[in-house]
């Protein structure tokens, strides 16, 4: 029964995004390597490319793209509305880039990005001396940004752990030349602090009474170019990791060059929890900015698992097939304060709860949460919806694939915003299993 099979994933969407946006800003000509050809790096390609910059198409095939940066002064004041798609991580980070320059913009992005929040970037933004005119409703796009090259120094309180946010400031403190201190509850993704080091930027964090501090205390006139290659992307091998844990994809299968940041891991621990074989080998290259390594994965026998506030920014992306999983799973499967889930590309919480309901599932909806039974073997049968959610479309395919029920994703072309070619994979490899 079944294989063993070694595979790939695309880039990590997180980290070409912010590769994308360091090389335009730096001096010198960046070379990147194995970027994420998907909507949403598209989205924010265009709107680079929108403020004046030539940056070349990203290559299906990961290879090598040169970038000439125009340096932190160089963005022009573009002609048209930057239009970012679904893409929540270009939005935000832009509002904090465009904020430092000495031009004006909007940003707009389609119906399901207009009903995400920018209120918790654009709020310390203003501290730091930009302008924002908002153009629709409260707290959300389209906006238009009116930057200042001089920001304040800025010492903020985040209320939640948020890569984005953080991202969005520190971007703001490089192109406005301020200060940026930021303190978050826990620890979010670090990606941006990697990458700025990497280009000159002294970029600090560390762990505080009140959470996780990071500070920039003295930024840069310019940054240098940047020379990465873009690991796997570990929230793309999680539905493949998914798959094979429900029996759905051979009896082992290794994903080959994952990105190993251990504020993305914490996926792998909770599927160790649930009875899943997962071995992780490091193969992280001498000096890298990111490490990256590969994981091999073998069913096991399921059982629920609970996951509290302290897990969840480290794994807020894979929440979905935490509850999916814990659906197929011995016991009850309980995830708690992740109300962030309620601010993603849909109200992750109410999507994951009625399609599982619409299959026959019990679900408890929570406030910041939802609590599973699981019943172990049972076919599963229904119609579901990707409720416009990349995501909340792959994880209920690997479902739909795995058990071996009739299950209906409408709308599950989604996926390409973040996996192209991820229904041709899981269908290779459910077909090896018999």
């Amino acid at each position: 029964m079944g294989a063993r099979v070694r595979i790939r994933v695309p880039g990590d969407k997180s980290l070409s995004q912010r590769a994308l946006i360091l090389s335009v800003l730096g001096r010198g000509t960046s070379r990147l390597k194995g970027l994420l050809c998907s909507g949403d790096t598209e989205s924010t390609l265009r709107a680079l490319r929108g403020l004046g910059v030539r940056v070349p198409n990203i290559p299906r095939d990961g290879s090598e793209v040169l970038i000439n940066g125009v340096g932190l002064e160089g963005l022009k004041t573009p002609v048209n509305v930057l239009d970012l798609g679904n893409s929540g991580t270009g939005a935000r980070l832009l509002l904090g880039m465009l904020a430092g320059s000495n031009l004006s913009a909007t940003i707009d992005g389609d119906a399901s990005l207009r009903m995400r929040p920018m209120a918790r970037v654009m709020e310390p933004l203003e501290l730091m001396g930009a302008r924002f005119k908002l153009l629709g409703e409260v707290d959300r796009l389209p906006v238009t940004v009116h930057g200042c090259s001089q920001l304040k120094p800025l010492e903020w309180s985040s209320p939640v752990a948020s890569g984005q946010i953080k991202s969005s400031l520190l971007l703001a403190g490089l192109t406005g030349s301020a200060r940026t201190v930021l303190t978050e509850p826990m620890k979010s993704r670090d990606h941006t602090e990697r990458m700025l080091n990497a280009v000159g930027a002294d970029v600090i964090g560390r762990e505080t009474d009140d959470g996780w501090r990071v500070e920039m205390p003295h930024p840069p006139d310019e940054i240098g170019p940047l020379d990465f290659t873009v690991p796997g992307d570990i929230s793309s091998a999680a539905f493949v990791l998914t798959l094979v844990a429900l029996g759905g994809g051979g009896t082992e299968v290794t994903i080959q060059s994952v990105g190993l940041n251990r504020t993305r891991t914490a996926f792998l621990d909770v599927l160790s929890r649930m009875g899943v074989h997962i071995e992780v080998h490091d193969r992280t290259p001498e000096g890298s900015i990111e490490p990256l390594g590969d994981l091999v994965v073998r069913p096991g026998g399921l059982r629920g698992t609970s996951v509290g506030a302290v897990e969840v920014p480290c794994l807020i992306d894979e929440l979905p097939l935490v509850a999916v999983l814990g659906a197929c799973a011995e016991g009850e499967t309980k995830i708690t304060g992740a109300r962030e889930l309620r601010a993603k590309e849909s109200d992750r919480i109410l999507a994951v709860t009625e399609n599982l309901r619409a299959l026959g599932v019990v679900v408890e909806e929570l406030d910041d949460g939802l609590i599973v039974q699981g019943v172990p073997g049972r076919k599963l049968s229904g119609r579901v919806s990707a409720f416009d959610d990349h995501r909340i479309a792959m994880s209920f395919s690997v479902l739909a694939r795995a058990t071996g029920g009739s299950v209906d994703v409408a709308d599950a072309g989604v996926s390409d915003v973040s996996f192209p070619g991820f229904d041709q994979l899981i269908q290779k490899l459910t077909e090896q299993v018999g």
